[in-house]
């Protein structure tokens, strides 16, 4: 699902919709959690988690939760700066950086973590677990621990032009 708002210009994507059920007297009670990824394309994005007895509600929740958790990444040139390999529980993610024109080689929850950040290139591989939570964590963790021109430049007492070229 993917709703483009002219208002904010935001991307949201749903990654994830899980309905589950409660064996209650009266029979079964169901409810739904929803995992979604939110991102202006620029290099700011957030994921949320939300849970109601609604499908709507759980959406609207996770994307609410989404827009408060955005944090700016640094990318260039539309892809990363560096290659990154984090785990986070049993999933491992794999992002590297790729040429002009390679396009988003990416599973679905990767792809709309890309996307939402603003990333046009770049090759990726998800390990271990096939969580769609945990990958989504695993790679804003990653995205977290990216390191910042900015920062590197000024510890090395150079400019970035002089760096990035």
């Amino acid at each position: 699902m993917e709703r483009d708002k002219n208002q904010n210009e935001f991307l949201e994507k749903l990654v994830k919709l899980n309905r589950v059920a409660k064996v209650v007297k009266g029979g079964r009670r169901f409810s739904f959690s929803a995992l979604s990824v939110v991102g202006d394309r620029k290099g700011s994005a957030g994921f949320g988690f939300g849970k109601a007895n609604d499908v709507s509600e759980a959406i609207r929740k996770s994307l609410e939760r989404a827009r408060k958790n955005m944090k700016k990444y640094s990318i260039k040139n539309q892809t990363l700066p560096h290659s990154i390999r984090i785990k986070f529980k049993g999933a491992r993610v794999l992002l590297r950086p790729a040429a002009p024109g390679t396009g988003i080689i990416a599973g679905g929850p990767i792809r709309a973590v890309m996307e939402a950040v603003g990333v046009h290139d770049i090759l990726s591989k998800s390990l271990g677990s096939p969580n769609a939570s945990n990958i989504v964590k695993a790679t804003f963790m990653g995205l977290d621990t990216m390191m910042d021109a900015k920062r590197i430049s000024e510890n090395r007492g150079k400019t970035v032009k002089e760096m990035w070229g």
